[in-house]
């Protein structure tokens, strides 16, 4: 007997795969997936009662026409009225976010700033002209010179947004059917680029220095008639770093597991960065061209991961490929476009663009040029646009293949020309009106820049979480765990889980073996989580983006120490009296054995100091491999109390001779802190 699959069926009847399931288990016809098979005769009855309610619907059409109108009427008079009442109150008001600079105010007032600070001196603040105060403070100040001072409405770019009309919700019925954007992830090595070679039908890797992405492409594939939009990422850092910024680009991830290695850290980072982003997962399994391919172990790994397999009954799509052979490419691709029908991606192309950047750079010649991905409306030469404190039109655009093009409609990616300078990554780009619209537009960002410079963003740390937990600003704490062995992390998220309570809920959103990279960073950083370490270390990149990004990075010998501060801080009793304060970096270079004395490491001091009385973390792998006091120091044949960053030096560690070539050695103070 002749079967059918449920998404040829729905294809047949020119309806979504979805819908054909709704209307399925309607009729008490149950299936798995949209992958299901059905018997011919079922199949015959469905589409059978599918012509039969075609019939019956033609009668009604064209209803409920003008209700939006008087709605949007209404709304539009009370507006007016609002208006005009508070144009009466606004000669002797001030409008300010959270802190205001003081000759901001005094220009506002319109005093001199010395005024304002005579004012503020009486008040016990000592402050300059470039100097902020905080609400409360400028509101008495500006009390005195008869002027009332309320927040600020604009204090988000959503509120920009709003105040110039930047963006709206499109009516349902103006919306089409738009191109899925996929994202390629994956570790490194596992065939990435060469799997977009195969499918683009181009040589991108050849191109890149070493055979490795360094930078994020876009590209639009041709399937079936239909377009396939293409992010090569050079890693989850970009992924997660333009979540981080708030945007959301992806419509799927295809994760690229080499058939012949299996699942590795950078897979399930991978995994762990596309499920933080809500973004479904498809499997490509490339390399099974391979003499020691193994498909059902690759399968059987990512069952572990949480990603079941359709064969297996689970609902994630895994199609193996050989991006070398060319083989399972077509499927891939049918597989995709399947994913993107469920979801019934659709935008409005009549309309102003608005779009993301999704990677800027100044070129000598061409000045800044920004590689913008459209996602709503479509964008046109001549264009006014903005984006962040950048705006310009749009003098010139290009397509993915380099040539000029007039218009970009939505999930089409173009690099555009004409803008006054380098957004950033992850910003949004808006068509405008007019210049004007678009200077306020930017000018209005640079504030707010300012203000967030000022105050400084606040990322969840253990030492102040009872007081958000108070006030009701942490709801989950998101944890990542990193350790040198792989058994310890079940043993922490188990222990963590126990300490959730009514207030706050703990999140294990991403457990890995290793050393603290940038990634993981840039995850915390998106996520608002907490890093914890055991028996390792961050890296020196890593450590420089946590104090960028203000993210709280801890690290333990002891599963029992976490377990405590944890507990203290959800409690808002965490009161530590000695921090620890990493003072130098050191590399060995050499290794020498001395009689009667044991191995002296010849080290290079990286950054900082390495001193006499600090003590002593040896990193192998950025893992902590031995921890101690310092036995002897030296430079040259004299002893010495520190050696300076840039300068050599012996080395000896006190009860340790395990130092090998190649270890990073780290020193720290621990220093008393008030309670």
């Amino acid at each position: 007997m002749i079967k059918i699959r449920v998404y040829e069926l729905a294809k047949e009847l020119g309806m979504t795969s979805k819908d054909l399931m709704e209307k399925m288990e309607e009729l008490d016809l149950k299936v798995s997936s949209h992958m299901s098979s059905l018997e011919s005769e079922d199949a015959e009855m469905i589409k059978g009662l599918f012509e039969e309610e075609k019939e019956g619907k033609k009668e009604k059409k064209n209803s409920n026409k003008g209700k939006a109108m008087k709605v949007k009427n209404n709304s539009e008079n009370n507006r007016k009225k609002d208006k005009k009442q508070d144009n009466d109150k606004a000669d002797n008001i001030i409008e300010m976010g959270g802190t205001i600079i003081v000759k901001d105010l005094a220009d506002k007032i319109g005093i001199g700033a010395t005024q304002v600070i005579t004012k503020l001196i009486g008040l016990g603040v000592m402050a300059s002209q470039n100097q902020s105060i905080d609400f409360d403070t400028a509101s008495i100040v500006a009390d005195e010179f008869g002027f009332k001072v309320i927040m600020d409405k604009v204090e988000d770019e959503e509120d920009i947004e709003r105040e110039f009309d930047l963006d709206f919700e499109d009516d349902p019925k103006d919306l089409r059917p738009r191109p899925p954007v996929v994202t390629v992830m994956g570790h490194v090595d596992h065939g990435k680029t060469s799997l977009l070679d195969a499918i683009r039908k181009t040589s991108v890797t050849t191109q890149e220095a070493g055979g490795i992405t360094q930078h994020i492409g876009a590209s639009i594939v041709n399937v079936e008639g239909k377009k396939v939009v293409f992010l090569d990422t050079p890693g989850h850092e970009a992924f997660t770093s333009m979540r981080a910024r708030g945007t959301q680009v992806t419509d799927l991830a295809i994760l690229v597991v080499a058939a012949d290695d299996g699942v590795m850290p950078q897979t399930i980072e991978a995994i762990n960065h596309a499920k933080a982003a809500n973004v479904p997962i498809m499997v490509a399994i490339n390399k099974i061209d391979k003499p020691d391919a193994n498909i059902d172990r690759i399968r059987q790994d990512l069952a572990e991961h949480g990603l079941v397999p359709e064969e297996w009954g689970g609902d994630t799509i895994s199609v193996p490929v050989s991006a070398l052979k060319k083989e399972g490419i077509d499927e891939l691709l049918e597989m995709i476009l399947l994913v993107a029908e469920m979801q019934e991606l659709k935008a409005n192309p009549n309309r102003k663009a608005v779009g993301t950047v999704i990677e800027a750079q100044l070129d000598k010649g061409r000045g800044p040029v920004a590689t913008v991905l459209v996602q709503k409306g479509t964008l046109r030469v001549g264009d006014m646009v903005v984006s962040g404190s950048a705006s310009g039109r749009v003098r010139a655009m290009f397509d993915d293949k380099g040539k000029n093009v007039k218009k970009a409609g939505p999930s089409i990616p173009v690099a555009i020309l004409g803008l006054s300078e380098v957004p950033l990554s992850g910003d949004l780009l808006y068509a405008v009106e007019d210049e004007k619209t678009a200077r306020a537009y930017a000018n209005k960002n640079k504030e707010i820049v300012r203000e967030e410079q000022l105050r400084a963003s606040q990322k969840v740390s253990l030492d102040d979480l009872f007081e958000k937990i108070q006030l009701g600003e942490i709801k989950d704490l998101n944890i990542i765990i990193k350790t040198d062995v792989r058994g310890t992390i079940d043993a922490i998220r188990q222990s963590l889980e126990k300490l959730e309570n009514e207030e706050v809920k703990i999140n294990i959103i991403h457990g890995g073996v290793g050393g603290i990279t940038e990634s993981d960073v840039m995850l915390a950083s998106a996520s608002n989580a907490i890093i914890i370490g055991f028996n390792v270390r961050p890296t020196l990149n890593a450590l420089d983006i946590a104090k960028h990004e203000k993210v709280d990075v801890r690290t333990y010998r002891v599963i029992y120490d976490a377990i405590e501060d944890i507990k203290s801080a959800i409690k808002g009793m965490l009161e530590p009296e000695y921090v620890e304060e990493v003072i130098g970096r050191a590399q060995v270079r050499a290794t020498f054995r001395v009689p009667n004395v044991g191995v002296v490491a010849g080290i290079y001091v990286q950054q900082g100091k390495i001193t006499r009385n600090s003590i002593i973390r040896l990193l192998r792998d950025d893992i902590v491999i031995f921890e101690g006091k310092v036995s002897s120091l030296k430079r040259f044949k004299d002893d010495v109390r520190e050696i300076a960053s840039g300068y050599e030096g012996g080395l000896g560690l006190e009860n340790y001779n395990d130092i090998k070539e190649g270890d990073i050695l780290e020193a720290y103070i621990m220093k008393e802190v008030e309670r």
